[in-house]
């Protein structure tokens, strides 16, 4: 079996007081994709930088404190790749992949966007220069017999089921027509895998908002995917939301995503 986890962490330097080592040492994963690290190497304790067992690549965001994204796997990967060919992006700490045995694994933290903001604009600009690299990954991967699995925090609910307040969100960034008419381009090509195995049912969110009693009520959003080419979505087993116990156990505003693959 081959198991793959995504989680924004939400600064990984806070999540790791709270929370997420633990979670680490416990995880049966074998690929573990973070977003929003919010962190240089550097700046991260030993046992998150380079934990035992784990071969960690980090790619941190040019502006200090803000995104970056990284990728532990069990293996050492074959070759690592940050950012997509973007003059714009590539140095944002928004994506990285790595290539193991048969399949690709990428991190993705999309912009989240804010309507009638630069910050929508540039969440529109990367969507525009994302989506023909994920059709060209895809066709090169299969050209050399490989899968390929885009795990992250996409910050775009696809469907209505995808938020629990959706007619409130009509208008919001992240629930836009827009956005949501590029994620099924997205879906054209490949397979949100947590949908396909779990296609009548409100969520299984994965990010809920701190404030007020989101969390205890369920109000949330499913923003975070693992994204897969078809062959490897086939493989699918298993999709879980590894939802905290209670709002106190929490060590994220999101919540680890992992899907178990045959091999």
């Amino acid at each position: 079996m081959l198991t793959v986890t995504t989680v924004n962490v939400n600064g990984l330097r806070a999540a790791a007081k709270k929370g997420f080592v633990e979670w680490l040492a416990a995880t049966g994963a074998d690929v573990v994709c973070l977003q929003e690290v919010r962190a240089e190497p550097h700046q991260l304790p030993d046992e998150v930088r380079e934990p035992d067992g784990w071969h960690v690549v980090h790619a941190p965001a040019a502006a200090k404190g803000r995104a970056g994204v990284s990728v532990y796997s069990r293996r050492e990967p074959d070759a690592v790749r940050v950012g997509f060919g973007s003059a714009e992006f590539d140095g944002s700490g928004r994506y990285v992949e790595i290539d193991l045995p048969g399949v690709t694994v990428a991190s993705l933290y999309l912009p989240s966007g804010e309507v009638g903001t630069e910050r929508q604009d540039e969440k529109e600009r990367f969507m525009a220069e994302f989506l023909p690299y994920l059709v060209g990954l895809k066709a090169r991967a299969a050209a050399e017999g490989r899968e390929v699995a885009v795990c992250g925090d996409w910050n775009i609910a696809h469907q209505e089921a995808d938020l629990k307040n959706w007619k409130a969100n009509r208008r919001s960034a992240g629930f836009l027509p827009e956005e949501r008419a590029w994620l099924t381009k997205v879906f054209e090509e490949y397979v949100d895998v947590v949908r396909a195995l779990h296609p009548d049912v409100a969520g299984p969110y994965s990010w809920w908002s701190y404030r007020g009693r989101a969390f205890d009520n369920d109000s949330g959003w499913r923003i975070d995917y693992v994204v897969c080419s078809p062959g490897l979505a086939e493989r699918a087993r298993k999709a879980v939301v590894e939802r905290a116990a209670s709002h106190a156990e929490r060590w994220s505003d999101h919540a680890p995503v992992t899907v178990v693959f045959e091999r």
